[in-house]
C-alpha cells in the first residue's frame, strides 16, 4: 500500500498549478477557444471523416472484411506506439514543436491514405495518423494541466474531450459531402484539411511555465518503475475504462445486426447515443471540479457496465435504442475524467513522460476492447462477449472506486475555491493532494 509520503512524491502539489499565464482568470477557459477547443474539433472532425472511409477505401481495393476491419485497429495500434514515445517528445521538444512534429506526421499519412496504390501503404499511412494521434493529444493534455487553474482543471479537460467527440460525430457528416464529391477517399480530404487547420490554429499559443523542452527526458522504463504502483492499480481501473468505453463501438453495431436492424437505422441509434454523449462533457467537468473526481469516475462506468447487462435482454428497436442512449450518457458522464486524474496524479518532474504512460494504460483498453469482443464473439454467443464487457466494466469500477481517491484530491478546498475567485488560479497545498 503506498503511503501519504509516496503519494505527495509522485503527485507533488505543483503537479497541479496553475501556470499563473493570461489563461488565468475568472473565465480562464473562454482564452483557450482559438488555441485549443476550436483546433480540437476541428482534428476530431478529420477523424470521424475518415473513421468510415478507412474501411471503404480498403474494401474498394479488394480487401476481404476480415482484413479491412482491421484498418480501424491499425489507428489504436498506432495511438499505442506513440505512446510509448509521446512523453520523451513532449518533455524534449516542448509543447509548440511537438504539435508541429504531430502534425506534419498526421498530413504525411492522409497523404499516403489519399494516394495509397495498396493496401499495404494505406495501413502505414493510418498507423501513422495514430501515431500522430497520441502526440498530439499528450500535448494538448500537458499543456491544459500546467495552463488551467486547479480548480477548472476537470472542466478544461472535459471541454477538450467533448470538442473532439463533437468533431467525431459532425466529421461524418461533412466527411459524406466530400465522397459524393470526389469519391470514397472523399473524407481523407476533409481529414487533411482539418489537421492542417488544427496544427496552425495550435502552433501559435507558446509553451506555458514548466513545460519548455528538455534535454533529459525520463526514459519510458525509469517512468514505468518510477510509477509502478499507480499504474498497477489505478492504471489498471484507467485500461478497464477505455476497454468499457470502446466496446461500445463493437457491441452496438454487432446487436443491431444480431436484431435483424437496417444500417441505416443502426446508425442513427449510435447517433443519437454520440450526441447524448456530447451534451455531458461540460456538466461532466463542472461535477468533478465541485464534487471530486470519484463523484463522475465511478457512475460513468456502473452505467456503462449496466448497460451492457441490458443489451442480451433487449429484443426490439425501441429498448436497443433506450439501453444505447444510458450508454451515450455513461460514456459522456466520464467524458474528460481519465485525463483529470492523470493530470492530478502526475509529478512536477517528468510530468509529460508521466502522462505518457498513463495514455497509454487507456488507449491499450481501447485496443483491447474491440479485440477482446470479437474474440469471444468468434467462439461464444454474441451475448456471451457482451456480458464479459459488462462485467470488465464492472471489475474497472471497483478499482478506480478504491484507487481515484488515493491518488487525487477527493475535491477542490474550499479555501482552494476562495482563492481562485479571487486571484484566478489556485495551487493545491499538500494536505490536498496526498488525500
Amino acid at each position: 500500500m503506498t503511503s501519504v509520503g509516496d503519494r505527495s512524491r509522485e503527485a507533488s502539489p505543483d503537479s497541479g498549478t496553475g501556470s499563473g499565464s493570461k489563461e488565468s482568470g475568472s473565465r480562464p477557459l473562454r482564452s483557450l477557444a482559438w488555441t485549443v477547443y476550436i483546433p480540437a474539433g476541428a482534428y476530431g472532425i478529420g477523424q470521424g471523416a475518415a473513421a468510415p472511409v478507412m474501411v471503404l477505401t480498403a474494401i474498394d481495393m479488394g480487401a476481404g472484411f476480415a482484413l479491412a476491419g482491421l484498418t480501424v485497429a491499425v489507428v489504436g495500434l498506432g495511438q499505442v506506439l506513440g505512446d510509448l514515445v509521446s512523453g520523451q517528445v513532449v518533455a524534449r521538444l516542448g509543447e509548440r514543436w511537438s504539435i508541429v512534429l504531430a502534425s506534419s506526421i498526421a498530413i504525411a499519412g492522409v497523404i499516403a491514405c489519399l494516394v495509397a496504390p495498396s493496401i499495404v501503404v494505406l495501413l502505414g499511412g493510418i498507423l501513422a495518423v495514430g501515431l500522430a494521434n497520441a502526440v498530439w493529444g499528450l500535448a494538448r493534455q500537458n499543456y491544459l494541466s500546467l495552463a488551467v487553474p486547479f480548480a477548472w482543471r476537470a472542466r478544461a479537460m472535459s471541454l477538450f474531450g467533448g470538442a473532439m467527440r463533437f468533431g467525431f460525430f459532425v466529421g461524418p457528416l461533412i466527411g459524406a459531402g466530400a465522397i459524393a464529391l470526389v469519391g470514397v477517399r472523399g473524407g481523407f480530404v476533409v481529414q487533411l484539411v482539418a489537421v492542417v487547420v488544427a496544427g496552425a490554429l495550435m502552433v501559435r499559443l507558446p509553451d506555458p511555465e514548466g513545460a519548455r523542452g528538455s534535454a533529459r527526458a525520463m526514459s519510458l522504463g525509469a517512468t514505468l518503475r518510477r510509477h509502478r504502483r499507480l499504474l498497477a492499480t489505478l492504471g489498471m481501473g484507467s485500461l478497464l475504462l477505455g476497454v468499457a468505453r470502446a466496446a461500445r463501438d463493437s457491441v452496438l453495431p454487432l446487436w443491431s445486426d444480431h436484431l435483424g436492424l437496417s444500417p441505416a437505422t443502426a446508425s442513427l441509434v449510435f447517433a443519437a447515443g454520440a450526441a447524448i454523449d456530447v451534451l455531458c462533457a461540460y456538466p461532466a467537468g463542472h461535477l468533478m471540479d465541485r464534487f471530486g473526481r470519484t463523484f463522475v469516475a465511478i457512475p460513468s462506468i456502473l452505467l456503462l457496465a449496466l448497460s451492457y447487462f441490458l443489451i442480451p435482454f433487449t429484443t426490439s428497436l425501441m429498448w436497443f435504442a433506450v439501453v444505447a442512449l444510458i450508454l451515450g450518457i455513461g460514456n459522456g458522464f466520464g467524458n474528460g475524467v481519465i485525463m483529470t486524474i492523470g493530470a492530478d496524479a502526475a509529478p512536477a518532474e517528468g510530468r509529460a513522460e508521466f502522462l505518457a504512460v498513463w495514455r497509454l494504460s487507456h488507449d491499450a483498453g481501447f485496443l483491447a476492447g474491440p479485440l477482446t469482443i470479437a474474440g469471444l464473439a468468434a467462439v461464444a454467443p454474441l451475448s456471451v462477449a457482451v456480458f464479459a464487457a459488462s462485467g470488465l466494466s464492472a471489475a474497472g469500477a471497483v478499482l478506480l472506486a478504491r484507487f481515484v481517491p488515493r491518488y487525487t484530491p477527493d475535491r477542490p478546498r474550499r479555501s482552494d475555491r476562495f482563492e481562485t475567485r479571487r486571484h484566478g488560479s489556485t495551487r493545491p497545498n499538500n494536505a490536498t493532494m496526498s488525500r
